[in-house]
């Protein structure tokens, strides 16, 4: 596509990588919320500062009453090149800390922590979803505005 001046417009697809420490819950329900709602329209990928062996059961089990599913996804490790290739890169919580990379921005999301205050179990998990999900379709909105 041109514009009136005659240069070559090139609209890239919005990307983000989120990132939490084990990379089996939070950072894999927020790239799950995000493909569910983006579809298509954003790249997303998620990795680990310290990447477990498993996706969390509750984590998967409360985003599948959404119709998402995370229960194939694998833990990995966070790379600098994967930060270069996204742009974006979402922390997760305060635990998971990130290097510094040229050209790449980086938010913290502190998000809601139910344990905090004494719930737990499925209840944690789906207060802790639905924080993410809210703050998910904020940035979906704000990543394809600029795109």
């Amino acid at each position: 596509m041109t514009d009136p001046n005659g240069s070559t417009q090139v609209h890239l697809k919005p990307s983000v990588l989120f990132v939490c420490v084990k990379n089996g819950g939070k950072s894999q329900m927020a790239a799950g919320l995000m493909r569910l709602e983006a579809g298509d329209g954003i790249s997303v990928s998620s990795a680990g500062t310290k990447p477990g062996t498993a996706i969390n059961a509750l984590s998967a089990e409360v985003l599948a009453d959404l119709g998402v599913d995370i229960s194939a996804e694998q833990p990995t490790l966070l790379t600098e090149t994967d930060m270069r290739a996204a742009g974006l890169v979402v922390v997760l919580g305060g635990e998971a800390k990130v290097p510094a990379v040229q050209g790449v921005e980086v938010e913290t999301w502190e998000t809601d922590e139910p344990s905090l205050r004494g719930i737990e179990g499925r209840d944690r998990m789906e207060l802790v979803r639905d924080d993410i999900h809210a703050r998910v379709k904020v940035l979906k909105e704000r990543l394809i505005s600029l795109s």
